[in-house]
């Protein structure tokens, strides 16, 4: 068992937010400030995506176990991994090293998770920029997505904090908006007529829309330890999931199905404007602007982790988290991340075993739980961890091609559990043998 490094000074979480270290129990909040958070995830524009999708391919009460189902599954798996994040006080790319990535393995999510969120950061950026245009067009879409782009990386160089204010103002006008979206457009139509009508376009089958919903945000299973790490108890993550993800699922994804058959069309931009015109692109604004800044606060303590464990440099995630919102913003204004979505959706692949695999190890198999159970109670991180753990990496590529080649069942849960199967399994019988040990070097800065 590894002994507890020394404990470093925590100063004032400030904008940096503990990239590298444990939250503290004074840096945390209640439950009802993290909840609105999660629930700006989840009602965010790509939700009333998806609600829209599933409203155009499938009938109403179709639609609305598909979204039950998937949400319950999300829950599980976000209130599970959130317990180890309150825990441990780590977000997900440190927490790696010890729940069986090692070191190096970490530093790969790390980069992996990076690269998908900063992406998608951009590629939103992008979409944001579209409605900006046609709401102001005195300036260009690629001028608006430098504007959208900057705005959100502002936001995030605050931390937590910063998200925290933004969400408290966006959340609520976005829930008013959307409300007011939906009751404009369903008073022109009977919303029994809506229930009771088959899809619009071309049918999706009930399996094909639950994992969608439990698909489509599998990465926030991945990165819930970055938020539930400011929670207080296992009690508050609890609440927070359940509501926020129930609330965003049913209030914004059934918004989408209702209005999806009321305008005939899955397309984002069609059903908003359709419903209330240019007071539509407030929706495509704020419902991006809080899903966007968690991709790139998320994004950026994924490249904190990758530089330390790399380059042993300990960067400041405000200033990681500007250069790489910069890069991605420039990125979004030359139209080049288009191009890329391919790429993304293949790499979200890698998404669902690294849920597997964390809950095998830290609730089953628990390797490494020791050194961080003792490490914990001094507030600090184990004094070393492995480098490469070989049978742990095979194990989530593996998962990974089944997750994204077979097509039977649940795809994204079928890469969960076989992970969790296999992991368990390679726990039981010996196969989890690291390769070479580091030492986590701490100091003053990590606050």
């Amino acid at each position: 068992m590894a002994k507890a490094t020394a404990k470093t000074t925590p100063a004032a979480s400030g904008a940096n937010d503990y990239p590298l270290a444990r939250v503290p129990q004074e840096a945390r909040y209640g439950w009802f400030s993290v909840a609105v958070q999660r629930f700006g995830q989840i009602s965010a524009l790509s939700q009333f995506l998806l609600g829209s999708t599933l409203g155009f391919g499938m009938a109403f009460w179709d639609a609305f176990w598909a979204i039950t189902l998937g949400a319950v599954i999300l829950e599980l798996f976000m209130i599970f991994v959130g317990f180890i994040g309150v825990r441990e006080g780590l977000n997900t790319s440190v927490l790696a090293r010890w729940v069986g990535f090692g070191t190096a393995g970490s530093a790969v999510i790390g980069l992996v998770i990076a690269i998908s969120l900063i992406g998608w950061f951009g590629i939103q950026s992008g979409v944001s920029a579209v409605g900006l245009a046609t709401l102001m067009p005195f300036l260009p879409e690629w001028a608006w997505a430098v504007v959208f782009g900057l705005v959100v990386t502002a936001v995030v160089l605050k931390g937590f904090v910063g998200m925290q204010w933004v969400a408290n103002v966006t959340v609520p006008v976005f829930v008013i908006v959307v409300g007011w979206a939906v009751i404009s457009e369903l008073s022109k139509h009977s919303v029994s007529g809506l229930i009771a009508e088959g899809p619009p376009g071309d049918p999706l089958s009930l399996s094909v829309g639950i994992t969608l919903v439990a698909g489509s945000f599998i990465a926030g299973a991945v990165i819930t330890p970055d938020m539930t790490r400011f929670n207080r108890t296992r009690a508050d993550v609890v609440k927070q999931t359940i509501v926020g993800i129930t609330i965003g699922e049913y209030a914004i994804g059934l918004s989408g199905v209702l209005l999806a058959h009321a305008v005939k069309s899955a397309d984002i931009n069609v059903v908003i404007m359709s419903s209330v015109g240019w007071v539509g692109i407030i929706v495509i604004i704020f419902g991006t602007l809080k899903i966007n800044d968690w991709n790139l606060y998320s994004g950026g303590l994924g490249f904190v982790n990758f530089i330390d464990v790399v380059f042993k440099k300990k960067l400041s995630r405000p200033a990681v988290s500007a250069v790489v919102g910069v890069v991605g913003t420039g990125l979004a204004a030359g139209g080049i991340l288009d191009f890329f979505v391919p790429f993304l959706t293949i790499l979200s692949a890698a998404f669902p075993p690294i849920v597997g695999i964390v809950l095998a190890e830290y609730f089953v198999v628990k390797k490494w739980r020791p050194d961080l159970d003792e490490s914990r109670q001094a507030g600090v991180l184990p004094a070393t961890s492995p480098v490469w753990v070989p049978a742990t990496l095979a194990i989530w590529l593996v998962s990974s091609l089944v997750g994204y080649f077979v097509h039977w069942g649940l795809a994204s849960i079928n890469a969960v559990v076989l992970a969790f199967l296999l992991y368990v399994i390679a726990g039981k019988t010996g196969l989890l043998v690291s390769i070479g040990e580091a030492k986590t070097e701490t100091d003053k800065q990590e606050a």
